[in-house]
């Protein structure tokens, strides 16, 4: 069996090499196995393509994919996707937190006919910031039916060739392939997998990330926030009305009551507020849209090393 193993790359000058060797002495010990290792850089500032590129040297089964510029995680993971033959497809982090031995657990858990396997990671090594955004995001997903519930999601993961050539035929700008998939198979899985201390260097895990990738997920497969825009709607317009009808009872009860100036500019400001968060919903989705029909790339390849033979002709 053939195992595509990818990992998309930042920063990971000092870590690489240390996954890369340690994935190789795994399936070295696994009989029925062998590996293919797609890494891409997603345009890292340090020499990280360099060494990608005496990685490729070094073992003809590493494909190593250069990409013109900084494109995120959820790009790089489609970039690898275009490069990965397996018979299973396998993603991983850069920064050695991941175990190698954990494939075989995804990998045994897909083979009993799941499409989506994730590692739950019982005790997670990250920053209590990380963990905090993260519980939220995936509460988030489960609220608007973009991931099942009591499925804990991670990027340590394993998909089914199935679902892999699924994902290839996914080509908005905005990609969200785990949520991608949650809308093509409910053959989804988790399984417990240690999780270890970064090697070297810090998480690139923001604020302004945990945003985007919010955005994506509320916007890209789900019409909830339309919705709950039009719900908005109805609620302020029963307020204006029944505030209105108010006024006017206590007026004609009382003429010598003051026209409520003060009352008047509170509620058009309320009233301007809603529809200006209104609108900008709408205009994300507009411009999503707008973005996908000009055909916004995910991703440019600027050079590829060791890539397979129907891929070469698709490197810029």
């Amino acid at each position: 069996m053939l195992v595509s193993v990818c990992i998309p790359c930042y920063r990971s000058v000092l870590t690489l090499p240390t996954v890369v060797d340690e994935i190789r002495r795994e399936f070295a010990a696994r009989e029925g196995y062998d590996y293919q290792i797609v890494l891409v850089n997603d345009g890292s500032p340090d020499d990280t393509f360099g060494t990608i590129t005496r990685l490729c040297r070094e073992d003809p089964k590493i494909v190593g994919v250069d990409l013109s510029r900084n494109y995120g995680q959820a790009s790089a993971k489609m970039a690898a996707l275009a490069y990965a033959t397996g018979d299973a497809v396998v993603y991983m982090d850069d920064d050695g937190q991941h175990p190698a031995a954990g494939i075989f657990s995804l990998l045994d858990k897909l083979d009993e006919g799941y499409d989506i396997v994730y590692a739950r990671l019982p005790q997670k090594h990250h920053s209590r910031f990380k963990r905090i955004t993260s519980a939220l995001y995936q509460k988030v997903s489960e609220w608007i039916g973009n991931k099942p519930k009591g499925i804990s999601v991670s990027s340590f993961t394993a998909w089914s060739r199935m679902a892999a050539d699924a994902v290839r035929r996914y080509k908005s700008p905005f990609p969200a392939a785990g949520l991608y998939l949650n809308k093509i198979t409910s053959r989804i899985a988790n399984v417990d997998v240690p999780h270890r201390d970064r090697l070297a260097g810090t998480s690139g895990y923001t604020l302004g990330k945990l945003i985007s990738l919010t955005v994506t997920a509320l916007t890209n497969f789900s019409i909830i926030p339309l919705r709950a825009a039009s719900f908005v709607g109805v609620i302020c317009s029963v307020f204006g009305f029944i505030t209105g009808v108010t006024m006017v009872i206590r007026k004609l009860i009382n003429p010598r009551i003051a026209a409520g100036f003060t009352t008047s500019i509170a509620a058009q400001m309320f009233i301007g507020g809603v529809i200006m968060m209104i609108l900008g919903i709408l205009g994300e989705y507009v411009g999503r849209i707008y973005m996908t029909v000009s055909n916004m790339p995910q991703y440019t390849v600027r050079q590829a090393v060791n890539a397979p033979d129907e891929k070469k002709e698709d490197v810029r």
